[in-house]
């Protein structure tokens, strides 16, 4: 696995599976992994009892934010929010580097197996993680090499669930929510052509439809205009593709800068620079708040995996960093995380918007 890549991450139980993938199961298993898959899209909006209001939470907030810009407010986002599902049947991502190809080659399953608990960065799937309050999705795409139906599909290293799976699912969960909002980041693309391009552009439309925003100036977009127009989806896509689909919003609108460190304190240095030095006025930004091993780190903990080896133990200085921030136009906007239930990290980024009901629009 290529340890240095921005994707990187895990959890060491995986207690949800494709759709397609859930069918072959054993009944047992099925009733095993449903409870386990129920506790854990609890678990993210538990705190404080608040799960029917974290469903709902932008249809829920003060009649003065809604009119405010989105990329002034305090919005909960997963990073690689796909990786719940890490299938060790696939063949090795087509951008993992040589060496991890020939790991693969020679320790083949058992290779898979601990590789997927570096790779897997959540446990919830799309349906928890939104029921949960997430809002902003970090999605990475590929093609699979000698797939004999041309398939599009969610790629951490492994290969994940069908992109069309998560999108149905995304798209079932908005039309029960009417008012609420999701941002969906198109960030990587492997092994993919125009054509595959072209498909996964026809996908979004058919899935999405009318819920799907035009591109506009960024700071034109308030919830109130959202509800006005009836959109729901902001597409962003970090691809030239972009320039041509209306409804693709440029990467460039969406910068993620990235610390790319296994240290809490280098890590909360870097976002605080990042968010006074790079934010530029008429963009969404994303505040990453993951860690990023070292070969070295992964080879200590190769049995355990990202979540036991670095996020839990490194998770009350990120949260502290989070519960000092203040949304606005000079503050954080979008913030990603690693396994989003942990702690209450949900509900302290949804909290920080109560500072722009008491600063007004320009709080920071």
């Amino acid at each position: 696995m290529s340890v240095s890549a921005p994707s990187s991450g895990c959890g060491s139980t995986q207690s949800v599976t494709s759709p397609s993938e859930e069918k072959k199961q054993h009944p047992h298993q099925n009733g095993h992994r449903r409870v386990r898959q129920e506790k854990s899209g609890a678990m993210a909006s538990s705190q404080g009892k608040n799960e029917l209001r974290f469903a709902d939470w932008m249809a829920s907030l003060p009649e003065s934010i809604q009119s405010m810009p989105l990329t002034n407010l305090a919005i909960p986002g997963s990073h690689d929010s796909f990786s719940f599902y890490i299938d060790e049947a696939s063949p090795v991502g087509p951008e993992q580097p040589e060496t991890v190809q020939n790991f693969v080659s020679v320790f083949g399953t058992v290779a898979k197996k601990l590789m997927r608990k570096w790779l897997a960065t959540q446990t919830m799937n799309f349906s928890h993680q939104l029921e949960a309050g997430i809002r902003f999705f970090d999605l990475r795409i590929s093609t699979k090499p000698r797939d004999p139906d041309n398939e599009l599909y969610f790629a951490h290293g492994l290969f994940s669930a069908k992109v069309n799976e998560g999108l149905e699912q995304i798209n079932t969960f908005l039309t029960s929510h009417s008012r609420e909002v999701v941002f969906l980041d198109f960030n990587h693309f492997y092994g993919m052509q125009n054509s595959h391009h072209e498909k996964l552009v026809h996908m979004l439309q058919d899935i999405f439809g009318n819920k799907l925003c035009p591109a506009i100036f960024a700071q034109e977009v308030s919830l109130k205009y959202l509800w006005e127009k009836e959109y729901q989806v902001l597409v962003f896509y970090h691809n030239p593709a972009a320039l041509e689909v209306p409804f693709l919003w440029p990467g460039q609108m969406m910068p993620s800068p990235w610390a790319n460190t296994t240290d809490t304190d280098k890590l909360i240095q870097f976002l605080q620079s990042a968010i006074t030095e790079r934010r530029k006025k008429g963009t969404f930004f994303v505040s990453q708040v993951v860690l990023t091993p070292k070969a070295s780190t992964v080879m200590k903990g190769v049995a355990s995996g990202l979540r036991e080896t670095i996020t839990e133990r490194a998770l009350p200085g990120m949260m502290q960093w989070v519960r000092t921030q203040k949304p606005g136009e000079s503050g954080i906007n979008i913030i990603t995380a690693d396994f989003v239930e942990l702690g209450d990290f949900i509900s302290a980024v949804i909290m920080l918007n109560r500072l722009l009901e008491e600063g007004g629009e320009n709080a920071t």
